[in-house]
């Protein structure tokens, strides 16, 4: 009888060009890191060995999107490539109405601007850090309504990012419908671990909107991952393609918004659209003041061009699968040494649960914030927290919100790094880890008005 042989795993495309990488001493991280402020978002880029800090606008485009930046355009007006990107917009996302952004959250802004009155409320699966302060400076109050799973990092439910359904009724209830503004759905959740919600969820949730007249908005920021793990995870979804899945998922929204620089592969980009006439012509005046020409929304033609071919390969199986590949190589691995993180393992991060790792030190020495500044440290990997910093303060009592999740998000731009990459930065993971005992906390010494966890300076205790 022959043997199986597991087969080995390789990317779905080959290398056509090649960007340095700077090697660094532990000397020069930690002036680095100190002139940042331990933050690792005010790195230089070039101070950085593997970076890990996000998957915006820092993935490897095709050579199919390159070779379509020389088709860009520029026209001022009615550039082919905004017909071109909005003919895909419907075919893609089955949405009839659309407004380019020069990215993600300037479609936030204008949904806020538009749909919210002061003194409202807008539910959601877990807040996101630039959706919520949009709204908030709408004169909105976001209340969480995911299922209790996903603030677990243990809990092994499939779709931790769910909305609970009896959470958004007692909001209707408590608070009246009238004063609901929206409810929106994150999919995957990133604030979560990238979790991702059902379409049985989905289905449900759409329901209770329609009956009580509620709009319902999709971040579709990174659906196609969503997607992948309907496929992978839902009954009846299994021979349905990527592509077919993301349109029946988008039929159960009003609208929705996306940074292009995730899904669609871009370094730069936006999209507002809608099934909803009226908020399509508020936003296509809306983003004459705030963006540019509604048939250019602040991008060039080339972007809008790279953002349409981006569409195309989004929801191509193989990229999508070897995108999520890493990700769960990257946790396998960090497994063999008993590294806590969140499971399941999200779509486009491996989220290390700073609390386990660092159990000595209290939430309000930011766990995460330090563990984040340490991995650097080791290795020159940069990564970003997802915690106590960027909860942010309760707005009444000025006091940090204390999310249960305190965690280091790990992202992989899509199309970037190798395994061998993946290996680095978890032997420096380890390594850290190793040395757990010994890592002190830090203090926070500048705090912005916005956003903190951007420019907030910190220093070690």
């Amino acid at each position: 009888m022959t043997k199986l042989i597991k087969r080995s795993w390789a990317e779905p495309f080959k290398i056509k060009m090649v960007e340095p990488l700077k090697m660094t001493f532990r000397i020069e991280r930690e002036k680095a890191l100190k002139e940042a402020g331990y933050n690792t978002f005010l790195l230089r880029s070039e101070d950085v060995y593997i970076d890990l800090l996000t998957d915006s606008g820092t993935n490897a485009m095709s050579d199919y999107q390159w070779a379509g930046l020389m088709l860009g355009d520029e026209a001022y007006a009615g550039s082919k490539n905004f017909y071109y990107l909005w003919d895909n917009v419907k075919k893609y996302y089955g949405m009839p109405y659309f407004v380019p952004t020069h990215q993600g959250r300037a479609a936030e802004h204008m949904i806020s601007k538009i749909l919210i009155k002061p003194g409202e409320y807008v539910a959601g699966n877990m807040y996101f850090t630039t959706t919520r302060v949009h709204q908030e400076l709408a004169g909105a109050t976001f209340v969480d309504v995911i299922i209790d799973e996903a603030h677990d990092s243990q809990n092994l439910h499939p779709f931790k990012g769910n909305i609970d359904i009896q959470k958004l009724k007692d909001l209707f209830k408590k608070v009246g419908t009238k004063k609901i503004a929206y409810v929106y759905m994150a999919g995957p959740v990133n604030m979560a671990g990238g979790q991702p919600f059902s379409i049985t969820n989905l289905k449900e949730v759409s329901a209770l909107c329609k009956k009580n007249n509620i709009q319902l908005w999709f971040d579709a920021t990174r659906a196609t991952e969503n997607a992948y793990f309907i496929k992978m995870r839902e009954k009846g979804y299994e021979k349905k393609t990527i592509a077919q899945i993301l349109k029946e998922i988008c039929s159960y929204f009003d609208g929705l918004w996306v940074s292009a620089k995730k899904d669609l592969m871009v370094n730069i980009g936006g999209i507002l659209a809608t099934r909803n006439k009226h908020v399509f012509e508020e936003a296509r005046n809306m983003v004459v003041i705030y963006e540019g020409l509604h048939t250019y929304g602040g991008l060039a033609g080339r972007d809008m061009e790279a953002m349409a071919r981006g569409m195309e390969e989004m929801v191509c199986f193989d990229n999508i699968k070897a995108r999520i590949g890493q990700v769960e190589y990257c946790g396998k691995q960090l497994e063999k040494y008993d590294i806590p993180m969140v499971r399941p393992f999200g779509g486009h991060a491996i989220f290390l649960d700073a609390k386990a790792f660092l159990p000595h030190l209290k939430q309000d020495v930011f766990p995460a914030q330090t563990l984040a500044s340490e991995i650097y440290l080791d290795s020159g990997v940069r990564s970003m927290e997802r915690g106590i910093v960027s909860a942010g303060r309760n707005a009444e009592t000025g006091k940090h919100n204390y999310p249960n999740l305190e965690l280091v998000r790990l992202t992989f731009p899509r199309r970037v790094y190798t395994q061998a990459h993946i290996d680095v930065t978890v032997e420096s993971i380890a390594e850290v880890y190793e040395h757990r005992k010994k890592v002190k906390g830090l203090v926070m010494v500048y705090e912005p008005k916005y956003l903190r966890f951007f420019q907030a300076r910190f220093k070690k205790i």
